[in-house]
This record gives C-alpha cells, structure tokens and sequence, in this order.
C-alpha cells in the first residue's frame, strides 16, 4: 500500500507543474528585524529594526528604528530612521524589537534598548516610549527617563530580560504591556501610556524565550 502511495504521487506530480513567485523580502533595500504592524486610515505601518551590521562583523548591529508604510502590501514607502537610542538620553547599546500604537490620537512608540549606567539603573535591558501625533513622526521620548529599567524585575538574574514589549487596549480602555526574556512579564497601564497602572506580574509559558504579541480576537 506504502509503494502504490508512492507512485501514485509521483504520477500526480509528473502533470501538476507549480510556479511559486515569493513577494518576501518585502524591505529589500536595507536590513530589518522584528516587525510590528499598524493599520490607521487605510494605510498599514511596518515598525521595524535596522541591522547595520557588515560581513566583518560577528553579531548585529541595530542602529536604529525606521517606518515603512503601504496601502497594497506590494509597494512599501521608507519613512527613515524615526527613531534612535539617542531619542533618549538615558539610552545606550542596540535598538530591539518594538512597537506602536495609536490611543486617543497619539502614537506611543514602546522600544527596548539598554540603559546607562547612572544614579538611576546599573545599566541592563530597558524599555522606553517615545510619542507623535503622526504614524511617521516626529517622535519624542515621551517621559524623559525609560518606563522599565533592570531593577524593577528581580525574577531573572540576567541584564537583558526587560526587552520586547508588545501593547494592547482592550475594549474596556485598559491598556497592557508584555514583555520579557527568559520570562514573560506583564502590567497595566494608565490612560496616558506612559505610567505603569499596579505591580507587574511575570511568568513562564511553555517554551517561551522572548518577543512576545498580545492580540484580542473574539
């Protein structure tokens, strides 16, 4: 039975010829990582990484953050570099993954990056948020200082868990943030989103590593 299977398939495949044309890579011009989509007034917003790393080089590099836009997912507009660890003051290493969402408005742009070493942080992953009242910017540390440093999640013992955020408003108005490596984390957060609304939780789906994306459906 496994051998008429066999050649059954091969006859079907001798008349069914397929032609695959891949549209990926989309963003074909520079390097990107880690992708966070946002559809406003008909038109979709890609937020992404830019690795600048060369073929010397032994690990990425992420130099900044750019906005891609379109409105038939075929043809994609760069919008630039909108966004860079030097947007924030307290900021230093590469920029990870992050997202943007619209609320009452304004676009709050959650990044993680590291933090300096100061009177504030040892240093370690941190997020921060930056805001517009354009999809496209300009964009502006929206607090001055980052939202989460190092010292307010104690259940991993590595520098770099607070990376990663994703965001989302429920339909009753409450926004949320999860983040995290090694473990997830999660906390509200108030109307204005750039406040922590209570304690944060954190904890460990299986197999999870890191760059968690929290969506409602149903």
């Amino acid at each position: 039975m496994k051998n008429i299977s066999k050649i059954l398939l091969v006859i079907i495949s001798c008349f069914f010829t397929v032609n695959i044309e891949a549209q990926n890579p989309i963003i074909k011009d520079i390097f990107t990582a880690d992708p966070a989509p946002l559809a406003h007034k008909g038109i979709l917003y890609l937020y992404t990484e830019h690795d600048v790393a060369t073929q010397e080089d032994t690990n990425y590099k992420m130099a900044d953050w750019h906005v891609f836009s379109t409105t038939n997912m075929k043809d994609w507009k760069d919008h630039g570099a909108l966004l860079s660890r030097s947007t924030f003051s307290w900021a230093t290493g590469d920029a990870y993954a992050a997202q943007c969402i619209e609320r009452d408005g304004k676009f709050y742009w959650f990044v993680s990056t590291f933090h300096k070493k100061d009177e504030v942080s040892q240093g370690g992953a941190a997020i921060g948020v930056a805001v517009s009242d354009s999809p496209t910017g300009p964009f502006k540390d929206a607090i001055g200082k980052a939202l989460i440093i190092n010292e307010m999640t104690t259940d991993m013992t590595h520098g770099w868990d607070d990376i990663d955020p994703t965001v989302f408003v429920d339909d009753d108005g409450q926004a949320y943030m999860f983040w995290g490596n090694g473990s997830c984390k999660w906390v509200k957060l108030k109307k204005n989103m750039i406040e922590l609304d209570g304690a944060i939780t954190t904890f460990k789906p299986k197999n999870y590593i890191e760059g968690p994306w929290v969506y409602k459906r149903k």
